[in-house]
Parts: structure tokens; sequence; C-alpha cells
């Protein structure tokens, strides 16, 4: 007599055709997404549409108590099936516009990080990229692939040239850029823009056009999720927008534009500010003589996601963080708030003043909130 069937077995094979038959159900989707990225394509129109998709997680939403999960789990579920369908959507646009108007791009620094972010990107936009960098030096030649900028015969050959090479190299980069004169726009993407307050002054007396854009993000960032850029305009801000709002133009491209004294002052709190406190964090750690294990097994919540954070920041390279400090003139004001705040909240501790302790959370609550 065969043993009796383990339901587990037979509950798991009926998971398994029903598995089979959302892949199918999936797959016929991501079509139907593919056609309507043809049609936007052709008729020039946005593939991202918000209202849509807010409609798509209000219905997914709405279903989740009828599925037995949480309202959580349905809209992460459908917003990762939402980023699908737009990525197969700008696929298919990328492919018809590749078709009908690819530039060339040439992008110095190529082979480092945001290089080879930007070679991802720009390609996934439809152009050809060619890049130069020194660290191509031991390997062999190919196509598009240079050594050093004087390899390149002719930078008007190219719809633009991007300037993507470590902080303290950027101004001399440019300058070297700018010494050939080209026609075709100039892209610079540094974090700290006053060091190249001179070099901008020639390239303007030379008649070179030389965007200063930033990146608010590093080179693991995916090409789809929220691409926050934001625009240090040396002139006409709205003028510079419209020009870097086509060259950017992508489903997930969020620009912001400034005018160019302000970009430091600004970066000094988003970038000086959050990597210094981060930095401070595992810093005033090291003195505290505690086992760092013992730390960890006795972590609450709010630690660990602090630890999260500081590792995020502390395992990324120091040079570049430091010139991020080192170069912004703004630094200064920052540091003297921080001391400042560190000072006041010290005093309201040591003075037992509860009405001062509450305020201060909730002016720095307002102030982080959208």
């Amino acid at each position: 007599m065969p043993p009796p069937a383990d339901p587990l077995s037979t509950l798991r094979d009926s998971l398994v055709e029903i598995d089979r038959s959302l892949l199918e159900l999936l797959r016929r989707r991501m079509d139907l997404a593919a056609e309507i990225g043809r049609v936007k394509t052709e008729q020039d129109r946005p593939i991202v549409v918000r209202d849509v998709e807010d409609r798509v997680l209000t219905r997914a939403r709405q279903y989740a108590e009828s599925c037995g999960v949480s309202e959580e789990v349905m809209e992460s579920v459908f917003a990762a099936i939402i980023q699908g369908s737009v990525e197969r959507q700008h696929r298919v646009g990328i492919a018809l516009r590749r078709q009908r108007h690819g530039g060339r791009m040439l992008i110095l620094g190529g082979a480092g990080g945001m290089g080879i972010w930007f070679r991802g990107f720009l390609g996934l936009m439809g152009h050809e990229v060619h890049i130069v960098d020194p660290a191509l030096a031991t390997l062999p030649e190919a196509p598009g692939c240079f050594r050093r900028l004087s390899d390149v015969p002719d930078l008007d050959a190219y719809t633009a040239v991007i300037v993507s090479v470590p902080l303290g190299r950027t101004a001399d980069a440019l300058a070297e850029v700018v010494a050939r004169r080209p026609t075709v726009p100039v892209l610079e993407i540094a974090s700290i823009k006053s060091p190249l307050a001179g070099i901008l002054e020639t390239a303007r007396a030379e008649g070179v056009r030389v965007y200063t854009l930033h990146p608010m993000f590093g080179p693991g960032k995916s090409y789809y999720e929220t691409l926050t850029f934001v625009l240090a305009a040396q002139g006409d801000l709205a003028e510079e927008k419209r020009w870097m709002s086509e060259f950017l133009a992508h489903p997930y491209t969020r620009l912001l534009a400034v005018p160019f004294p302000h970009h430091d002052r600004l970066m000094g709190w988003l970038l000086g500010l959050a990597h210094l406190s981060n930095i401070l964090f595992g810093a005033t750690l090291t003195r505290s003589g505690i086992d760092p294990a013992e730390l960890h097994d006795c972590a609450s919540t709010t630690f660990k996601r602090q630890t999260t954070t500081a590792l995020y920041v502390l395992g990324e390279n120091p040079d570049l963080y430091l010139d991020i400090q080192r170069l912004n003139p703004h630094r200064t004001e920052v540091y003297a708030a921080a001391r400042e705040a560190l000072d006041a909240l010290e005093g309201l501790v040591e003075g037992h003043d509860r009405e001062g302790f509450r305020q201060t959370m909730d002016e720095a609550r307002r102030m982080l909130m959208e």
C-alpha cells in the first residue's frame, strides 16, 4: 500500500502551478507595457505618469485584506511591478530614439565609479559612449577608448563632453578640455563647485559652454529609481535648466536648479553635515572603551539604524569625503553650528530643562520633515 501523500508537497505543487500562471500574466503585462512605451515615444509623451501609478497602488492596497496580507506588502509587490513596467517602456522608447537621433558622448574618467554610471545612463538614452581614462593605459587599444585627452582627435565630433574625474582633479581636467576650445557643451559633475570658479571664468571668456551638474547619488544608484540632480546655474537659470532637462531626459530624473554661488552652501549642509555626523558617530564610539561586539549585541533599534547609515558613509572613499569637507568654503559655518547645537543641548541636559529640550526636539523634527 503506497504511503499517504504529503499534504505540504501537494500544496507546494499547487503553488508552483499558480506561480507559473502569475509569471505568464506578468509576461503579458510587460508586453503591454512595451506597446505602451512605443506609443508614448511616438507621441512624445512622458513614460512615468504618477496619477496612473497612484491608482494602481490604491487598487492594490484595497485588495490587501482579501488576500490576507498587509497593505504595505501588497503595495510593495505592485510597486515592483510598476517599476518593471516603466523599465520595459523606457527600454522600448530608447530603442526607437536610438534609431532616430542617438548621439555620441565622450566621458573623461569613464573607467571610474561615476564615469561607469554615466556610461550606462547615456547608453540607455540611446547614445554611443567613448571614454578617456588613464586606467586604460595597461589595456589593449579598443575603439572609443582613449588613455589621454590628447589622443582624442576632435572634441567637436561629440554631442557633449562629460568630465567625471576625482574632485581634486576636476579643475585641471576641465582646464585641459577648455584649452581645446570645443564648440559642443561640456558638463562637469563635481560635488563642490567653488574650486572651479577660475576655470569656469576662463571658459566663458573663451566661449566654451560648461554646465555644472551635481548628481546627488553615488555610482551604485539604480537607473530605475529617483535620480536627483542639482544644476549649479552660472547664467540664466531657466535656460540652463531647459538644456539640462533635455540632456537628462529619463523617466526617473529629478532636476533642481540653484544659482552657482548657492550650491556649495547648500552642499555644506546636505553633504558636509550628513557625512560629518556619521563619521563623528563612529569616531566618538572609538573613544568609548566598550567592546564593539557588546555594543552590537545590546544594540537598540535606534543604534542599529544609525550604525547602518554610518557604515554606508564610512565605507566610501576617504579621499573624496575629505575633499568634500576641505574644499567647501562654507565648512566653518557648518562646524560652528554643530558646536553651538552640541553646547546648547549640553546646557539643557545639565540644567534639567525639560521644556527647552522638548522645544529643541520639536524644532529639529520640523526641520527634518518635508
